[in-house]
């Protein structure tokens, strides 16, 4: 990554770069109902940006304001330095942007392998006569494709299941084809809804270090929502904290844990 004036060097030698996205004033009602409120924060180049808060702050809402699945009543998405427009989700993803579900939403009757292919389809633009016959720009298409699909498959250390119906995958497995799917999309900002939900110690540890390693090694910009503390205080850049819509907290995950209002709210430990 190129260093900019507005970069900076993290404690663990990792460079963060400029604003990616930006979010102002966001706003989002579901009839009467404000799931967010007024809310703006940034996610800058590099980062991994947690977004937290108790169960029905509107996290998961925020993540489907970025993804374009909500288009906010009030506010602005601004993504590399421009305003977005509304957008629907398909937009949203070829515009360098991927997510996972908390909800895994694979097809249980595709081997990993297809499953993982499924996230390459913003790229393939052979027509469907090419298709059909598998030649030409098809057939390059089809190995060039799969050729990446293999590397992250070797990243993430499931090549024994390549060929196994994702039905057939223990929990843990799906969460981590379902991260390989969004990976094989090669997003700039990769969105991730409680990667680590129903995982016991040791599958959140391997979560932990393989989002770890994404972020690393592919140089991929993360924004996640996670219940787990632990996992967020050790693997965050930066946190926001949300409570019923509201932003109540947004710095450094030390600077989080020690705000009374997030204290109060969230955390649940005591304060003079």
């Amino acid at each position: 990554m190129k260093d900019t004036a507005d970069s900076h060097v993290t404690e663990d030698g990792r460079t963060i770069g400029g604003t990616l996205l930006d979010l102002r004033g966001i706003t989002l009602r579901f009839g009467g109902v404000e799931a967010i409120k007024n809310i703006s924060f940034d996610i800058r180049q590099g980062e991994i940006r947690a977004i937290i808060g108790p169960n029905g702050a509107g996290k998961s809402s925020m993540l489907n304001v970025i993804s374009g699945f909500y288009n906010p009543q009030e506010g602005e998405v601004w993504f590399r330095g421009e305003k977005r427009p509304a957008m629907k989700p398909f937009q949203v993803a070829r515009s360098g942007v991927a997510r996972t579900f908390q909800n895994i939403a694979l097809f249980d009757g595709m081997s990993v392998l297809d499953n993982i292919m499924t996230g390459r389809l913003n790229d393939m633009h052979a027509g469907l006569v090419a298709q059909m016959i598998w030649k030409g720009k098809a057939e390059r298409e089809e190995v060039e494709n799969r050729a990446r699909v293999e590397r992250i498959i070797d990243f993430l250390e499931i090549q024994h299941i390549r060929k196994t119906p994702v039905g057939r995958l223990p929990y843990g497995l799906k969460k981590r084809v379902e991260l390989a799917r969004a990976l094989a999309a090669e997003p700039d900002l990769l969105l991730l809804d409680e990667p680590m939900a129903g995982m016991n110690v040791e599958e959140k540890e391997d979560m932990s270090r393989y989002i770890l390693d994404v972020n690393d090694e592919m140089g991929t910009t993360i924004a996640l929502i996670e219940h787990d503390m632990g996992v967020v205080m050790d693997i965050s850049d930066r946190v926001v904290v949300m409570d019923y819509g509201r932003k109540i907290g947004d710095g450094t995950p030390d600077e989080v844990r020690n705000n009374p209002q997030v204290i109060d709210a969230y955390l649940g430990v005591a304060h003079d």
